[in-house]
């Protein structure tokens, strides 16, 4: 019987990593590591494995399935804030500009211009399409008679990783399907 996963290359089979509680590391983006690392930390004893594919590899003395899902042996805790960063500003704001929702062509706008004294910092920064951003120019939204969606703020970790569950990868793997909670068709 024709399996997909038997002729699959290795570099196609990430694994989906999992917390020593079964939650996925990370949503988005999602925790996955290439199957050389994944196996590595099997024969390190550091993961146990939960989900493999079909596809197998090889030594000349043994044979290991691929694992698909692999679960941490130690909890690692994540970090109650998340570090200030362009994509994690852009899921903060769901990748929506906060003056108009258009999701193309995405900037960052500092709200206090820093000509003005403002900083790069979570609670001045905003997700602007381009055009709303020169629109605004060097000017704060009041002086240039435009209102924000949402008031810049400090996102936790898990705020991040709850918007990151509406944006789902593009591949998934059946194995994944009991670990992640997306509304979306799996591949198999």
């Amino acid at each position: 019987m024709y399996h997909p996963d038997v002729i699959r290359h290795p570099d196609s089979c990430p694994t989906l990593v999992l917390n020593a509680d079964y939650t996925p590391l990370s949503y988005y983006p999602l925790s996955l590591w290439p199957w050389q690392t994944a196996v590595k930390a099997v024969f390190l004893e550091r993961v146990d494995i939960v989900a493999t594919y079909e596809r197998e590899v090889h030594s000349p003395s043994a044979r290991m399935r691929l694992p698909s899902v692999i679960a941490l042996r130690q909890f690692v805790r994540p970090s109650a804030f998340p570090a200030f960063t362009r994509f994690n500003l852009f899921l903060r704001d769901s990748f929506t500009c906060q003056y108009c929702g258009s999701g193309h062509e995405l900037t960052f706008d500092h709200v206090v211009p820093r000509a003005q004294g403002g900083r790069t910092t979570w609670e001045n920064v905003a997700t602007a399409c381009a055009p709303c951003n020169l629109r605004k120019g060097g000017r704060t939204p009041r002086q240039a008679h435009m209102a924000l969606y949402t008031n810049p703020h400090r996102p936790t970790s898990w705020q991040l990783q709850d918007n990151g569950r509406r944006f789902p990868p593009n591949y998934l793997h059946e194995s994944w399907r009991d670990w992640l909670y997306w509304d979306v068709p799996l591949e198999a």
